[in-house]
């Protein structure tokens, strides 16, 4: 997981040689959405940093000081994550002694040599202090808390403004979390740009080069990911056999007698004894293992990031929720030919309509008109569904459900701000987004601004909610008389409700100890802020509101579907524990695959391993029929018949493995893609 503060939206800062003043433009989707000054007085630099999009954001302020070698020796910071969380961070070194207090809590090292300290929950300043630091040693620094930094060059590249050329050199950032920065320095080793393939921070006045800067991060993205495919990504020599094996059966809700599965090109050719082999297979031994097909998450926002995490969690398939669709075109484009590893993707056309607080989305609309334009625009582009998101105009809805069905398009989303779910039901939705968005008209308050953080921060008010109220039961029975799907993104619910400073949210617990230490870190920062024993107290209990709405919804039949709205894998893991709280092991396993592929209507391949459909299934070590928790621990994925083992994507990203690989016999791989 990124942080949720900065790594997540992790921004970089362009610093213009010699300059007391700083000033940085923060864009999404090519749209402005805030800024940071950094004012450098004295040897100690001051930075404020705010943006807002999708009316939430953060608000931080810093003050930082350091040595000659460009090393933090005071670092001070305070203000609000982008969901809210306070920020009260402070680290001070005096001789070979530093310490540090941070969301974990407090911290203290005796040095023995240069380290550099990474703040948690600083604005994107810190990547430029962090580069020049790392220049001066030599491009490598211990880091504190732990780890290390490291610098290394891409090349140079000029920028044009207004006022003439910047010259600068592109550089990798690695060892804070899982990902890598780029940034993009001048002469002076001064920021000048931190890119993304979806957002940017840039030096104002060079906000005319954010596409570009952003196509030429996602094509250095590319290379670095795809070297790791032809690394990782094996096909096999011959036939693919995997031996002495159970298959999870949806339809019998158990799991086969010994088996073992043949697979011919990317089809499931036969399901055998569990002995059976032939000369020229490529032979896995399961060692009593089980076979359950690819998962399907279904709330995601695909990145080239994450792509390859969610395959080797065993997701196979991804619904995408909403992204920067010509970024998502190309992701998708290379995933299909191979170039990159990751899952397939149903899209949905996400559109939001215009506000002061609306999503930095591809399409924004600020008529009915041109709502319904884009409907027919998303036909064109033989998406699944459309996503109605916070800021559509309620009064547009029907018309755009009814141009959406016309197509034969499914409508799901938010429930845009000032009305009901009732009304939306009844408006035509055929899927409810977001437990909250469920919930929430509930207790909702006239005036009240669900386009704002409220959308989250009113969970507190289910802390003892009766669910036998008329409120309630209207919406809970229209949900079951009119055949509306639920995809209720459990996980993040609970991360929000119940994560706490300084520990491991219920939701990470079983995964978080085998991430790097800065993903660690940011994983003990919880979203909210939830200050005082009453918080506490109504954030956790609304969890348990939460749940027995899930209970009541699917007994009368309503279809919950798990996604995260988290990036998927690990969560996604957490997701589908969640279920059991109203289904029982083998059903939540149904859910995650065959229910949820019948829903994208795409059940006739995939699904289900079984004889004749697409070889999308993962080899587990244990049995998640007897514990879900087996899920967790993958040693095999195969998707389209090429082969996939995560330890060796873990051990390539920094991430202690969950499981061994497989021995493998016979035939063997192909040397080379």
């Amino acid at each position: 997981m990124k942080n949720l503060l900065g790594c997540a939206a992790l921004l970089a800062l362009a610093i213009p040689a010699h300059a007391a003043e700083e000033r940085y433009s923060i864009l999404f989707s090519g749209r402005n959405t805030g800024s940071l000054v950094a004012d450098d007085a004295n040897g100690t630099t001051k930075i404020a940093y705010d943006y807002k999009n999708n009316g939430r954001g953060p608000t931080i302020n810093e003050t930082v000081t350091v040595d000659a070698a460009g090393l933090p020796t005071a670092w001070r910071v305070t203000g609000s994550t982008t969901f809210g969380s306070k920020v009260d961070e402070s680290f001070a070194k005096t001789g070979n002694t530093a310490a540090w207090t941070d969301a974990t809590g407090p911290g203290k090292a005796t040095l023995t040599g240069p380290a550099l300290y990474v703040a948690q929950s600083a604005s994107p300043w810190a990547l430029g202090l962090y580069a020049r630091a790392l220049d001066k040693a030599g491009g490598k620094l211990a880091a504190l808390p732990g780890g290390e930094l490291k610098l290394d060059s891409l090349g140079p590249v000029s920028l044009k403004s207004a006022a003439g050329t910047v010259d600068t050199t592109a550089y990798t950032l690695s060892g804070i979390d899982l990902d890598r920065q780029t940034i993009f320095l001048d002469g002076n080793k001064r920021l000048v740009a931190f890119a993304t393939p979806e957002f940017i921070v840039v030096q104002q006045g060079l906000e005319g080069e954010e596409a570009r800067l952003r196509g030429m991060v996602a094509e250095w993205d590319t290379k670095r990911l795809t070297d790791t495919v032809q690394k990782i990504a094996h096909k096999p020599a011959g036939n693919l056999r995997i031996t002495n094996v159970r298959v999870f059966d949806p339809a019998k809700l158990a799991l086969s007698a010994p088996a073992s599965v043949l697979v011919k090109g990317n089809r499931i050719a036969s399901i055998d004894a569990p002995g059976a082999t032939a000369a020229g297979e490529t032979v896995i031994d399961g060692k009593g293992g089980t076979i359950v097909a690819g998962f399907n998450e279904m709330h995601a926002h695909l990145g080239q990031s994450d792509a390859l995490l969610n395959l080797v969690a065993g997701i196979t398939t991804v619904r995408d929720m909403g992204n920067d669709d010509p970024v998502l075109d190309k992701l998708v484009a290379r995933i299909e030919s191979g170039e990159l590893a990751g899952p397939r993707v149903v899209r949905s056309a996400f559109i939001e309509g215009k506000s002061k607080t609306n999503a930095q989305a591809t399409v924004v609309v600020d008529n009915e008109a041109d709502a319904v334009k884009a409907v027919q625009n998303a036909a064109k582009q033989g998406v699944f569904q459309i996503k109605i998101y916070t800021s559509i105009n309620p009064a547009w809805v029907p018309a755009m459900v009814k141009e959406a069905h016309a197509h034969g398009l499914r409508v799901a989303g938010h429930v845009p701000a000032f009305t009901t779910t009732d009304d939306m039901i009844l408006a035509g939705y055929d899927e409810i987004t977001h437990s909250n968005q469920l919930m929430l008209n509930w207790v909702l308050q006239p005036g009240d601004d669900t386009r704002t953080l409220l959308r989250i921060t009113a969970l507190k008010r289910f802390a003892d909610y009766d669910l036998d109220s008329p409120a309630a039961q209207k919406t809970l029975g229209l949900m079951a008389s009119k055949h509306i799907a639920h995809d209720p993104t459990l996980v993040i619910m609970e991360h929000a409700t119940r994560g706490r400073k300084g520990s491991f949210a219920p939701g990470t617990v079983d995964w978080a100890p085998h991430m790097p230490t800065g993903t660690q870190r940011d994983l003990k920062q919880p979203m909210l802020d939830i200050a005082t024993p009453e918080d506490d107290r109504a954030y956790f209990k609304a969890f348990d509101t939460t749940l027995e709405t899930m209970k009541r919804l699917n007994k009368s039949g309503v279809l919950i579907v798990p996604g995260t709205d988290m990036g998927g894998s690990f969560w996604y893991h957490r997701e589908l524990e969640l279920y059991t709280a109203f289904l029982s092991n083998a059903e939540v396993l149904k859910r995650a695959t065959l229910d949820s592929s019948k829903h994208l209507k795409r059940d006739a391949d995939y699904g289900s391993v079984t004889p004749g459909k697409v070889a999308d299934f993962m080899l587990l070590p244990g049995d998640p029929v007897q514990d879900i928790k087996a899920i967790k621990s993958i040693a095999m994925v195969v998707k389209d018949g090429t082969v996939y083992f995560p330890t060796e994507a873990y051990e390539a990203m920094g991430i202690k493995p969950f499981a061994a690989a497989p021995s493998v016999a016979g035939a063997g791989f192909k040397t080379a893609m």
